[in-house]
């Protein structure tokens, strides 16, 4: 049974473990919600991996998260240079990265896919996620897409509108190669949070979701 809780260390402050299958996973899953755990509560320290990318896509993925992570003393960002959609050829070596980023590092919290997304990276390392920090409160962010696997999520953050914005603004002035993808503009991403916000009936308009699946309280 994986056992998963969140509790930390106010004074060491939130340690933080953010995965994400390509360059813009972890912004547009969960970017609001750190922006928003970053202006909440002290930080500790903040894992940022990436695990596929291109030389274009690299650079950018560490703009985005540079900006993210901005208010961040401790943090490392890592972009790694595996074949989009191929994770999976690659999974012993993947599980290595995972042990390794983890030694020294016990996150208070954990940002993965969701556990049922339809692209077979993101499946692969929501399954790593499990299995590296079993002991550990894990959420499970969701990526819209041509799919449509977005899923029933039972964990809800409210997001304020200036957050919500931020996080966009990054997104699209970080992420230029994705801009002639007909999904990839500010409508989708604010719909997603609104819809989230409608469900959540938030005091605002949005709201980030994940998939919390064990949590001890």
């Amino acid at each position: 049974m994986i056992h998963s809780s969140f509790e930390f260390d106010q004074e060491q402050g939130l340690n933080i473990f953010a995965v994400g299958a390509h360059c813009d996973d972890i912004e547009i899953g969960c970017g609001a919600t750190l922006l928003k755990l970053f202006a909440t509560y002290p930080i500790g320290k903040v894992k940022w991996i990436v695990f596929a990318s291109n030389p274009q896509r690299r650079l950018e993925a560490i703009a985005s998260a540079e900006q993210f992570l901005s208010e961040v003393q401790d943090k490392e960002i890592v972009v790694l240079d595996y074949r989009d959609a191929f994770l999976e050829q690659k999974k012993f070596e993947i599980k290595e990265q995972f042990e390794f980023y983890k030694k020294d590092f016990n996150p208070d919290l954990v940002f993965t896919h969701y556990r049922h997304d339809r692209h077979q990276d993101h499946r692969l390392l929501s399954d790593l996620a499990w299995n590296t920090f079993r002991n550990h409160c894990v959420l499970e962010y969701e990526i819209p897409k041509y799919d449509g696997d977005l899923g029933i999520p039972n964990l809800f953050v409210e997001i304020p509108e200036e957050v919500a914005d931020r996080k966009v603004q990054i997104l699209l002035d970080c992420f230029a190669s994705q801009a002639g993808k007909h999904w990839f503009d500010r409508e989708t991403f604010l719909a997603l949070m609104r819809i989230r916000g409608m469900e959540a009936a938030s005091h605002g308009r949005y709201a980030e979701a994940f998939h919390a699946r064990k949590i001890v309280f």
